[in-house]
């Protein structure tokens, strides 16, 4: 089943299912109000919201409604806890090759996470608020997962039982501020801003052979300014999947039911195929040519990502923004 959130009810929004084709959805409110509730009673919400599931590809769920994108939240409002992981360590290697830095070798067995800002998620098509062009505005193509109730000390094997949505997301980046707060030597704040997520999350059952438990064999598709970017399989050149991540956000914490894991920019390391995000393709540029070339985001430009099965069908529906001022009060 697919589930989505509409932009009502309050901060966490209200849970909606959603058909398989993206075109039509029903109100969750009988059985669960918010996806956060959801997910912290899965055992007992799952079947219900799979039979509405039901009812409504069958065409016999009362009150359903043609979906409007516009009208979405992220699928979680906001969360307890977004951890994010650098699963794709070539992009990591690619980065620090650029800038003339050794690669240390642990980067190969301990994944590397960073704790977001999960106060205020944004929705699909929601702009991309920044104050100032020479922030170095990124956009940041990542899989992520939602999981239940995590013991801490939990192997990665036990950990791909915890998950119960799989989703896409814009982790979106200003990189020429993290390159003065990673200076500092204690991490980023301002350079991650808030981060957008696909119109619906689903469980794993939709994503068929694609899905091993632990990883997605689909190649997530990144357009920017009407032109595609980059279309890396999300399972090529993965050093730690989804249940290592997990393992290692919980190697000396309980993770809270409706806690997100990203897996860092889906990168690969053969160059056709392109990139998620701005960085990786300059520092490509500047391993080929001595300096990079394509500029970071402007006011007005538009990202686009979205992950098609391999019939062509958009599984999560597509991430589609555009870059605007933001002007403070």
């Amino acid at each position: 089943m697919k589930l989505a959130s509409l932009k009502e009810g309050g901060r966490d929004g209200t849970l909606v299912v959603v058909d398989r084709a993206l075109k039509r959805a029903v109100r969750a409110t009988g059985i669960v109000p918010t996806l956060q509730k959801a997910i912290e009673d899965w055992v007992n919400v799952a079947p219900k919201l799979m039979d509405l599931s039901e009812r409504l590809r069958d065409d016999k769920a009362p009150g359903s409604f043609e979906l409007d994108t516009g009208a979405l939240a992220a699928p979680l409002p906001r969360a307890y806890q977004w951890a994010d992981g650098s699963a794709y360590v070539v992009h990591v290697e690619l980065v620090r090759k650029a800038r003339g830095v050794e690669m240390p070798p642990s980067f190969w067995t301990d994944p590397l996470m960073y704790q977001g800002g999960s106060d205020s998620f944004v929705g699909c098509n929601d702009e991309i608020e920044v104050a100032d062009e020479a922030w170095g505005i990124d956009f940041e193509g990542e899989i992520g997962v939602i999981v239940d109730d995590v013991p801490m000390g939990v192997s990665p094997e036990a950990a791909r039982k915890h998950i119960k949505l799989v989703t896409i997301l814009n982790d979106v980046s200003l990189r020429n501020v993290i390159v003065g707060e990673l200076a500092k030597g204690f991490g980023f704040f301002h350079g991650k801003p808030a981060t957008a997520f696909a119109p619906v999350a689903v469980t794993p059952d939709e994503l068929g052979e694609a899905w091993d438990g632990a990883k997605l064999n689909l190649p997530l598709i990144s357009t920017f300014n009407g032109k595609e970017f980059g279309h890396p399989n999300a399972a090529t050149d993965l050093t730690f999947d989804f249940g290592q991540l997990i393992a290692h956000a919980a190697k000396t914490r309980f993770l809270e039911a409706g806690t997100v894991v990203g897996s860092g920019t889906v990168a690969n390391r053969d160059p056709s195929v392109g990139c998620s995000c701005i960085a990786e393709r300059r520092v490509r540029e500047t391993i080929e040519s001595g300096k990079p070339t394509t500029p970071f985001m402007k006011f007005g430009d538009h990202i686009r990502i979205e992950m098609l099965d391999r019939a062509g069908r958009s599984i999560f529906g597509a991430i589609d923004q555009k870059v605007v001022k933001y002007d403070p009060p």
